[in-house]
């Protein structure tokens, strides 16, 4: 099965135009679909209940007299536990124990401060009250998404964690309910799209409204999330999977080629990258590629995404690997290298970084431990993996003592009388010691 994954090399005149061109991404909304997300948001926020049973049974063929029917018992989870597979169960809580162990480290704590005046000073920390967690369904079934997004509320202290899953037909995934139930989510209700969305943001007569609401989905789920930022938070609008690999050569050539199809099995749009120094172990990569592609059980998704947007870049050096990764600041950066600790150092911008040739990121994504909602789009240059830290607030703490806010508002009332903010200036002068 011939691959025509490209090969490009850093002293190549034209390198810059060429990276560019690869990692360029269109993050526009086809506007089409905006004004179709922006009628299901407005029609959820007028009519509530009625506006999703009417795009339920449009969109998933699921017929219900109310909302309260779509809503999943607790009873239907136990089921779901019993059904899967003895292995997969194990597999679930397995990798639920240690996302939870790793969550737990990341807890944002309370801290407090006495200046020099005797004025306290402090951030309290507040778990969100109450997120949705939208989870893809239909052909997709992802209970290792529901187990990264839905734990981390929990061990935040989230009140309350609704869930929405897509059931076309009204099938429901018992792989995804049995990782709803060991992630202890609240309530599930069997909505999805748009209208999922809407009803966690603004609200309906059964489904509550939610202040912040993570998890992945189709365009039109992503469209919804951008529309209805600000009225809550959501985790981010992910783009296309994306790995890329800096390799020495010391790693078999057969595991650096599964490793790049693993992020490239999601989608066309998927990018998967290599840098090497070493042109003789970029050709073994690209004979393993092509002897291991027509045995895998995604080819015709896996190729497409290699020949659209992935590459073997020849480098001069890995400090010069290390230099295009921060510049393509990728979601999965993995250092298949004899001394990947050596190179951590010099990585600034990455998702999650995986180290030697042991690590694969395929363990991230299921059960290490952090978390495997990440940054793509090159946004890992500003934005951090989901955690704890998404579900909890943090508010100032300010309190002046007589003594201690006297010298502050004459400051205060200076800067104030500056901007022209004649009440700020008087509200501060009160407090002055005369």
């Amino acid at each position: 099965m011939n691959t025509p994954i490209r090969r490009l090399d850093s002293r190549q005149p034209d390198f810059d135009t060429q990276l560019e061109r690869l990692l360029h991404w269109q993050t526009e909304t086809d506007p089409a679909v905006q004004q179709t997300v922006l009628a299901i948001l407005e029609r959820v926020r007028r009519e509530g209940d009625a506006a999703v049973l009417e795009y339920t049974r449009r969109f998933d063929r699921v017929e219900a007299n109310s909302l309260a029917e779509l809503e999943v018992p607790q009873d239907r989870l136990k089921l779901a536990l019993a059904a899967i597979p003895k292995d997969r169960l194990l597999a679930l809580e397995t990798a639920a124990e240690r996302i939870r162990d790793h969550a737990e480290h990341q807890k944002l704590q309370p801290w407090q401060y006495r200046d020099d005046l005797g004025n306290l000073l402090g951030q309290k920390i507040t778990p969100l009250d109450r997120v949705g967690l939208y989870v893809p369904g239909g052909r997709a079934a992802y209970p290792s998404s529901v187990l990264m997004n839905a734990i981390p509320a929990k061990v935040a202290g989230v009140g309350e964690l609704i869930m929405t899953v897509p059931a076309p037909g009204g099938e429901l995934n018992d792989l995804v309910l049995a990782a709803a139930a060991i992630a202890r989510v609240d309530r599930i209700f069997q909505i999805g799209g748009a209208q999922a969305v809407a009803a966690l943001a603004y609200g309906t007569e059964t489904i509550p409204r939610v202040d912040k609401i993570v998890g992945p989905g189709n365009i039109y789920v992503a469209t919804a999330k951008k529309l209805v930022f600000g009225q809550v938070g959501i985790d981010m609008v992910a783009g296309p999977s994306e790995i890329l690999i800096i390799a020495d050569g010391t790693t078999d050539p057969d595991w650096i080629a599964m490793d790049l199809f693993s992020q490239a099995e999601h989608d066309e749009d998927a990018q998967a990258i290599l840098l090497s120094p070493d042109a003789e172990y970029i050709g073994a990569v690209a004979t393993s590629i092509e002897r291991l592609l027509p045995g895998m059980e995604r080819r015709e998704i896996i190729a497409a995404a290699l020949e659209r947007r992935g590459a073997l870049i020849r480098v001069g050096d890995l400090a010069e690997a290390c230099t295009l990764a921060n510049r393509i600041a990728p979601e999965h950066l993995e250092l298949s290298v004899a001394e990947p600790e050596a190179l951590l150092p010099d990585i600034r911008h990455a998702g999650a970084v995986f180290l030697g040739s042991h690590t694969a990121e395929a363990l991230g994504d299921y059960c290490a431990g952090p978390n495997h909602v990440l940054p793509t789009g090159g946004t890992a240059r500003f934005s951090s993996p989901l955690g704890v830290y998404d579900f909890q607030k943090r508010t100032s703490v300010i309190g002046c003592t007589r003594e201690g806010a006297s010298p502050l508002a004459e400051t205060a009332r200076i800067l104030a009388l500056g901007e022209g903010l004649t009440a700020h200036a008087r509200s501060a002068a009160y407090r002055i010691e005369s």
